[in-house]
């Protein structure tokens, strides 16, 4: 009879959770279903570790260090959604919009800023 050593992999992999503002939900819900579809594989590897850059991602230092957004273009729009991955609680998604401009509203900025404010204060 022979000994065989078994070798184990960890085949699973360790996924942040994602934690959605309830405001950038609702708008997220109201996106085309391919958008979302779009928007859950994206989130989906953030989750699993994957850096995102340019075209799908890009940095957003003026809302907050390490936020960054999600750019997802179809026929019927421009749809963004920025988000901080480097967070202890996971993936938080704070806000979500349709882009209908060349730069980025301030107000959507600021709406980002007062969302994560939310998000940690309520630790």
């Amino acid at each position: 009879m022979f000994a065989h050593e078994c070798l184990n992999f960890d085949t699973l992999l360790s996924e942040k959770p994602v934690v959605f503002h309830p405001r950038a939900r609702d708008v997220i819900r109201e996106f085309p279903v391919e958008i979302r579809d779009r928007l859950g594989k994206a989130l989906y590897l953030l989750q699993v570790g994957e850096a995102l850059a340019m075209p799908l991602s890009r940095p957003m230092p003026s809302v907050a260090p390490g936020v960054s957004e999600l750019r997802l273009r179809s026929g019927d729009g421009q749809f963004r959604t920025f988000y901080l991955a480097a967070s202890d609680e996971g993936i938080l998604v704070l806000h979500a919009f349709v882009k209908k401009t060349q730069q980025t509203p301030p107000s959507e900025i600021q709406i980002a800023r007062k969302r994560l404010k939310e998000m940690h204060d309520e630790d």
